[in-house]
């Protein structure tokens, strides 16, 4: 029978003694914190499985001095659409019809703002912010109790007029949407 030795030398094993305490020490934090923070589960009550996201009303005055006197067509639409989508996408609650549905949600577009953010050498505007605002309220169906109501909820997105990063306004609306959509979402899931 023949043994075998590995000769190391002493720097070589205290570098191996300290990796081992290093990666055990680093480990440790992991394990006692892994049950804390965040969680991929729905705060939701079991009793909450589908959502009804009524069509949304365009209240927004576009006439008054405050406004750019431009009527973005089917904006309502596109927010509506956009909520049922990211429901759909965040799968904690499914979309269903009123009658059957566990909450109503109801949306009501109330304002629209374009600001500058960035301005050039010239002062001409190099970057400007939209914001899309809605009112919800978000009612349990089966006692038509109001869970939560929000009078101002806006998504928002910026967007460059020129230079490499140029894009159009239409587009920035489509993100600003996309943003409410995201937002009302989470507020409707993680707030209970």
């Amino acid at each position: 029978m023949r043994k075998f030795c590995i000769s190391v030398s002493p720097a070589y094993s205290r570098f191996l003694t300290l990796s081992l305490w290093s990666l055990a020490f680093g480990l440790i934090p992991v394990f006692l914190f892994s049950g804390c923070g965040y969680s991929t589960r729905s705060t939701l009550p079991s009793s909450i499985k589908t959502i009804h996201v009524e069509p949304f009303k365009n209240s927004i005055d576009f006439t008054t001095g405050l406004q750019r006197d431009v009527y973005l067509p089917l904006l309502e639409i596109k927010a509506r659409n956009a909520v049922i989508d990211r429901f759909l996408f965040d799968g904690s609650l499914k979309i269903a019809e009123a009658p059957v549905a566990d909450l109503i949600l109801k949306g009501e577009l109330v304002n629209y703002q374009r600001s500058a953010l960035r301005y050039t050498d010239n002062d001409d505007v190099q970057e400007y912010r939209v914001q899309v605002a809605v009112s919800f309220e978000l009612v349990d169906a089966k006692t038509g109790e109001t869970s939560w109501q929000e009078p101002g909820f806006a998504g928002e997105a910026d967007y460059f007029v020129s230079g490499p990063q140029a894009s159009s306004e239409d587009s920035a609306v489509d993100k600003a949407i996309l943003d409410l959509a995201r937002r009302i979402v989470e507020r409707t899931v993680e707030d209970w």
